[in-house]
């Protein structure tokens, strides 16, 4: 029989009708495990800023509170409340046998609502730790999980190790800050932790911008610690010249308490593999941190002692002067051998020990972000840049401070060497790239 072109024209038609019927109002897709959902609800699996998205468990980070050596703090959140929370952990091996002894610590938790939404923010220090141990750890709720990750104690001894240093981010953490991260990473995998010199974020209180950051360190966050100093811009000022800390920060870092009393985890200190780390909060409480400080520069058995904190002690671009910082910090560092000095805030690069020193600690400011300033140039700067987005790669030993500062193009930028001469002064050893 013959067929009717006509027809089968029609039939077609039809179906192409039927098909726009069905993308305009909605579809049914099966998710591969028996169940289905609303194509509205697929269409929104994918919204147009990935920011907005939230997983059963994100913003997973490592930080300290306690001893590197022993203890390990983690923090995550989640958009529901559960009947627990909890992260469990084992000794890592080779064999994925190691699932088979692992121990579960409940999690304490707090509630955190930003722009009409709730969040969960939960934090586990897992202690009695065995050093320089490999460890695999996870987080869930006894029914759901996150993928294990992996971290390694310290050792008890003073012995090398790397970390790395990130200046300012401040804006599009995930669309261009992320390459910093990345790139530090790939250049150096084998670094045992970060720092990070302040301002994170824009606005203190943005749910989206801190989403960013935690989006672009991913895995890295969860694998590798961090040290965060605090900015301004973690801070809102209120219109009364009080900074207001941020919301987000004590729930999503878990950090040591061990300052003054109304800076607990925003100014702190720890101790790794024989070298001290203190945090500084430069936004507010500067003189009543000096006594704080001087004490705990003071009694410090050990041999490199590193600061970091936001505003600069020498500022580097126009209109900007920290005096309450110079005044109140500096004398210190010189009185007790401070060797680095960690700082962000100017949006530039600029490293020295400072107007007329010639010895006392180097002073370094970075930027790892996209917000740039005009330089301004002083003499007392070994090393100085602008418009460039920059990682630090710092390596101890007991003798030498081997420091790189690296452009994410993979070039690099500045470095110098410190040697420790017991009783005498660092002597400081310049191996600025020929240009």
């Amino acid at each position: 029989m013959q067929k009717n072109p006509k027809s089968n024209r029609d039939a077609n038609i039809g179906l192409l009708w039927l098909a726009w019927v069905i993308i305009g109002f909605g579809f049914i897709a099966f998710d591969g495990s028996g169940g289905y959902f609303p194509g509205g609800a697929l269409a929104n699996s994918h919204p147009s800023n990935p920011h907005d998205q939230v997983k059963p468990f994100d913003h997973i980070i490592l930080t300290w509170t306690g001893n590197p050596a022993t203890s390990q703090a983690v923090t995550w959140r989640s958009p529901e409340i559960f009947k627990k929370s909890l992260a469990e952990i084992a000794r890592a091996k080779a064999s994925p046998d190691f699932v088979k002894n692992t121990k579960q610590i409940p999690a304490a938790t707090i509630p955190l609502e930003s722009d009409g939404d709730f969040f969960y923010y939960h934090s586990v220090n897992f202690t009695d730790l065995k050093p320089n141990t490999l460890y695999a750890y996870r987080v869930g709720n006894g029914e759901i999980w996150s993928e294990w990750f992996q971290f390694r104690t310290a050792s008890r001894h003073a012995e090398p190790f790397s970390f790395l240093y990130f200046g300012d981010v401040q804006k599009k953490a995930f669309s261009l800050w992320s390459r910093s991260l990345r790139a530090a990473i790939l250049k150096s995998p084998e670094v045992r932790f970060m720092l990070h010199a302040g301002d994170m974020v824009d606005h203190q209180n943005s749910n989206r911008e801190w989403s960013e950051w935690f989006n672009a360190g991913g895995w890295i966050f969860a694998s590798i610690s961090s040290i965060p100093a605090i900015g301004n811009h973690e801070y809102n000022k209120n219109g009364e010249n009080r900074p207001t800390l941020s919301k987000f920060w004590k729930p999503q870092f878990t950090l040591p308490e061990n300052s003054i009393s109304g800076l607990e985890e925003t100014s702190y200190y720890l101790d790794y593999q024989g070298t001290r780390f203190v945090v500084l909060d430069s936004n507010k409480k500067i003189k009543q941190q000096a006594r704080w400080l001087e004490n705990v520069l003071k009694h410090n058995p050990n041999h490199w002692t590193i600061v970091i904190f936001h505003h600069p002690v020498y500022s580097s671009i126009r209109g900007r002067d920290n005096k309450k910082v110079r005044e109140h910090w500096e004398p210190l560092f010189d009185k007790f051998q401070v060797d680095l000095a960690l700082q962000g805030h100017d949006h530039v690069y600029a490293r020295g020990r400072g107007p007329g020193k010639v010895d006392g600690p180097v002073y370094v400011t970075s930027v790892s972000g996209p917000k740039m300033y005009n330089l301004v140039r002083a003499e007392w700067m070994d090393r100085a840049g602008e418009n460039l987005q920059l990682f630090q790669v710092i390596s101890i030993s007991r003798t030498v401070l081997n420091y790189q500062s690296i452009t994410v193009a993979g070039e690099v930028f500045d470095a110098f060497d410190l040697v420790k001469k017991d009783g005498k002064t660092n002597e400081l050893i310049n191996r600025i790239p020929v240009e």
